[in-house]
Order: structure tokens, then C-alpha cells, then sequence
């Protein structure tokens, strides 16, 4: 029994990014007229008929609750979660498939080191973060300090929306912090962040690190073993996979140091009246039923994505931006942000502004023609304000774009301007 959808090696290239990758997404065959244009995937990615059809065939024919059941379909079920476990365990190159936690996605996975490594910090203890930050890789160590008294620093960020590393230097220098959480690709303006260094310099400090993962895994190869990375946090719904599902890497050498996230079944080892003990990782740390479906799913996504090799979406995906770099660049009251304006590292996100049209009735123009971009501050309130900036248009590829998509949008900035100027 099992529905396996794609027997592949690691960057196979059994398939292709562009126009070849584009008709495994049944999206794009809905929208006709106009054509759908679908420049937002770092808000989410579309969904493979790979991935759909794997969570219909496993919610007809395969479900059961994991862990608990003595019959074969149970047995079946729990068999199908282990190996997403090490689908995904392998994806990010971790030693052991224990240290791959399932979550609800990259927010809930930050909320997890908050609240579990959280616990073991006191009052006045420091945590760095970047200027460049989600709000996901914020609020929750708001929310720390709040409860226990920590304290939060910000390393500071360059014009181009870079890590100021002289100031990053400065910061683990003088404020000795406990942990560092950044991100690996900032999905405001795309900047690339030098996971290795920024890792190494929080080490000889003495600190943990954190990497927020949620844009960069869909995008290049992140080897948690390899970087030396603490805890790695990463959403399914950012690459190919379904909603509702995460990861959360855990170093081994901190798995019996962490308190459970969450109470309830299936995390236990034994119950009493008394007091409870803990079942071993990665149970400890996934209290109740978890998202069966999502994680099969999820793994199925993973395995989409090796199909193609990331190598391959790395090349196309910088194709793209650099044929969207020159397309911009070319309308004289366009403004680009990001390193890319400087010849920094850049990846898959493009942010700009059409001067006297805001982001928002931009995006509504865009609308209009099938073209979907993001329009806002991106939940990146700080970076932007870094900049002077309130808002921006924001456009990001997958793996079904091609430079006709930006062909695309270039039209609508006629549009937009004949309508709101």
C-alpha cells in the first residue's frame, strides 16, 4: 500500500523550471482569461497536482491516528509520517531524523525555541536579532522579554537592506547574547544573508543560533550539518507544500535540554497523578494529533522540488530577477530597493515603487490583467521604516515563472499610470 508520486534522486532534474514546471500546477489552467500571472510565492507558493493529489489519496485511502493503533492501517499511517520525518530530515541534510520536529509552520517553529530554549534564560539575559526580521522573528521574543525579563538587541542594516556586519560584530561583542535568530533570506527585499559567518562569529560568542529558513529553503540549499546551526525553522506552504505544516530543526546536543513546547498525548512517556515524564524527541516535542496529511504532503512537495534540483531553481530564479532588474530599471519613475542595487546578494524577491502610485492601488491595477504581485510593508515593519519606507510593491518567483510573467506586469504600470495619474 502507498502512493509514491515521484522516484527521484537528489537534484535529478527530472523536470524543469519555467513553462515545463508550470503544467504540473492546475492553477494555472482555472485563469485563462486574462492569463494568471503569479508573482506573490513569498506569501505562498501554488500547488503541484503532485501535492494535491497526495492528500486526497491519503485522506481516501490511508488514514488513520499514528502511534496508537495495533492494525495495519494505523501501521500504514504512522509508516507514511516517519518517512516524511526523513524526507524532510534529508532535505536540510540533518544528522538524525529525531531532530526534525513537525510544526504548524516557521511562526510556530520560532514560538517553539521562544518558549522552550525561552525558558531556560533569566532576567537581563540578551537575544540579537536583525533589523531585517519577519514579524514572526520578532514578536515571539517581544513576548519573551515580556514574561522573563530578557533583553533584545538589533543588529543594524545597511541602505541596500543588508546585515551591517561591523555592527553585528559590535553587538555579539558588547551585549553577549544567548541565542541569534536571523534570517536566511529576507523576504522583504530578497537580501541574502551569509548564514555560515553570521553562524561562526554567534558561536564564538557563546550564543545559539536560530535561522529563520521559511523564504530560503525553496530557493538554495540549506545544510544544517554543514552551517553548525542551532535550530532552523522552516513553513511547508513556502515551498510546494500545504498549509498548517512546519519544521523545526533542533540540534541533537539540545534535544534532552529543552522542555516540551506542548502538553498532551502522544509526547508522554508515562502519566501519573503526580507528575508526567517525557517520551524520547521528536515525541516529546509533537504533543497530540499531529497533521498527518500535511506532513505526507509536505514531504511529497520536497521531493517536487529535488525533481527539479535546487541548483536548477537557483539559476532560473536568478534569471528571472536580473531579467526583472533590467526591466525595472529601465522605467525612469520606478525605485528598486534591495542589494541588488548595490551588487549585494539577492534572491527571488524584487521590491520597488511606481513614483505617485501607491503599492496597494498598483496591485489592484495589476489585478485587473491576472497579475498577482504583494503590495504592504510585508510584516517587515522595521526594515522598511530602516529605509524610510512605509510600503512597497514586492514581486517573487517559483519555479512556474518565466520572464513573460514580467513582460506582464511591465504592462500594467501603463495601465496604472493612465488610470491614477
Amino acid at each position: 500500500m502507498g502512493y509514491p508520486v515521484l522516484k527521484i534522486t537528489n537534484g535529478s532534474g527530472s523536470l524543469k523550471p519555467g513553462d515545463a514546471a508550470r503544467k504540473h500546477f492546475p492553477v494555472f489552467d482555472r485563469y485563462q482569461n486574462p492569463e494568471l500571472t503569479y508573482l506573490d510565492s513569498a506569501a505562498s507558493t501554488q500547488k503541484p497536482l503532485q501535492v494535491i493529489n497526495r492528500i486526497k489519496d491519503y485522506l481516501s485511502y490511508e488514514h488513520a491516528n499514528i502511534h496508537r493503533g495495533a492494525y495495519t492501517l494505523s501501521a500504514h499511517a504512522t509508516e507514511l509520517y516517519d518517512q516524511a520525518r526523513s524526507i524532510s530530515a534529508k532535505f536540510i541534510n540533518s544528522p538524525e531524523d529525531k531532530c526534525l520536529i513537525f510544526t504548524r509552520g516557521t511562526t510556530d517553529s520560532i514560538n517553539f525555541v521562544a518558549t522552550s530554549f525561552g525558558n531556560t534564560l533569566k532576567a537581563g539575559d540578551v537575544i540579537l536579532l536583525t533589523l531585517l526580521e519577519h514579524h514572526s522573528n520578532i514578536v515571539p521574543w517581544q513576548l519573551l522579554a515580556e514574561r522573563r525579563g530578557i533583553k533584545l538587541e538589533f543588529a543594524e542594516i545597511t541602505e541596500s537592506a543588508e546585515i551591517n556586519l561591523e555592527d553585528f560584530k559590535n553587538k555579539l561583542r558588547t551585549c553577549k547574547p544567548k541565542l541569534v535568530s536571523f534570517t536566511a533570506l529576507a523576504n522583504s527585499f530578497g537580501s541574502v544573508t551569509p548564514i555560515k559567518e553570521l553562524t561562526d562569529l554567534s558561536h564564538e560568542s557563546g550564543a545559539r543560533v536560530l535561522v529563520d529558513a521559511a523564504q530560503a529553503l525553496a530557493h538554495d540549499q540549506i545544510d544544517v550539518s554543514k552551517l553548525g546551526i542551532d535550530f532552523l525553522a522552516g513553513s511547508g506552504h513556502k515551498i510546494y507544500g500545504p498549509t498548517g505544516i512546519g519544521i523545526l530543526y533542533i540540534k541533537s546536543d539540545l534535544l534532552g535540554v529543552l522542555e516540551p513546547y506542548q502538553g498532551g498525548g502522544d509526547m508522554i512517556s508515562e502519566v501519573t497523578v503526580e507528575g508526567s515524564s517525557w517520551a524520547e524527541a521528536p515525541q516529546k516535542f509533537e504533543a497530540g494529533t499531529p497533521p498527518i496529511a500535511e506532513a505526507v504532503a509536505l514531504g511529497t512537495a520536497l521531493q517536487f522540488v529535488e525533481a527539479i534540483g535546487r541548483d536548477s531553481i537557483k539559476a532560473h530564479e536568478a534569471r528571472l530577477l536580473d531579467y526583472a532588474y533590467k526591466t525595472l530599471s529601465r522605467q525612469k519613475d520606478i525605485t528598486l530597493y534591495g542589494p541588488i542595487t548595490s551588487g549585494g546578494e539577492q534572491a527571488s524577491i524584487l521590491a520597488f515603487n511606481l513614483d505617485g502610485i501607491h503599492p496597494h492601488d498598483l496591485s489592484t491595477v495589476a489585478d485587473q490583467f491576472g497579475v498577482c504581485i504583494r503590495a504592504g510593508h510585508h510584516c517587515a515593519m522595521p526594515a522598511l521604516r530602516r529605509l524610510g519606507l512605509q510600503s512597497t510593491a514586492r514581486i517573487s518567483f517559483g519555479v512556474y515563472n518565466t520572464e513573460q510573467d514580467i513582460d506582464r506586469l511591465e504592462q500594467c504600470f501603463e495601465e496604472a499610470r493612465k488610470i491614477l495619474r
